[in-house]
């Protein structure tokens, strides 16, 4: 049986993982979206970007699943077809709105921190699917508002990796 100080212990070593997983992500994909597309390290860079997709959806459905099982099922789903699927960025937009919802809902992290995940998630989720259906601007990162619609969401998980890395999540257990 698992006392309060392992179930501490777990929880802040699945936040710790989330938090490095997340800025590896954000690293290489920036640094991916730098290089051309016909070199073999993009490829590598392509699969370390799926892996660390993976990831942080088993650690976050590890660390949100008691808020609500089904939506941290969902939200794991949306981060494994994020991994595997040609339209990765809707399905990724799509999971961190519900985790960010479930880390809201159970004040895991601080309410701001939680709220500005939740809203540039849900931004994205909007705008994606307008994009794709060409209703706005191309989702080209070469244009400058590709960049502002999605500045909002790199500030949430840059700040969120160094606070699940540092403090990990609140639980009322």
């Amino acid at each position: 049986m698992l006392t309060l100080t392992d179930t501490h212990a777990t929880r802040m070593t699945y936040s710790r993982i989330a938090g490095f997983t997340f800025l590896f992500y954000i690293a290489a994909g920036i640094f991916s979206l730098s290089l051309s597309n016909d070199l073999p390290v993009t490829d590598l860079l392509g699969l370390l970007l799926n892996l660390s997709a993976l990831i942080l959806g088993v650690t976050l459905y590890m660390l949100t699943r008691e808020q609500g099982p089904a939506i941290a099922l969902l939200a794991l789903t949306c981060r494994i077809m994020e991994a595997i699927h040609d339209q990765s960025p809707i399905f990724f937009a799509v999971g961190s709105l519900l985790f960010c919802w479930l880390l809201l809902r159970g004040r895991m992290i601080p309410a701001s921190l939680a709220w500005l995940g939740a809203i540039a998630s849900a931004l994205l989720v909007i705008i994606l699917p307008l994009q794709l259906a060409g209703a706005l601007t191309s989702a080209s990162w070469s244009d400058s508002i590709t960049w502002l619609v999605w500045l909002p969401m790199l500030i949430f998980e840059v700040v969120f990796s160094f606070w699940l890395f540092l403090k990990g999540v609140h639980t009322e257990n």
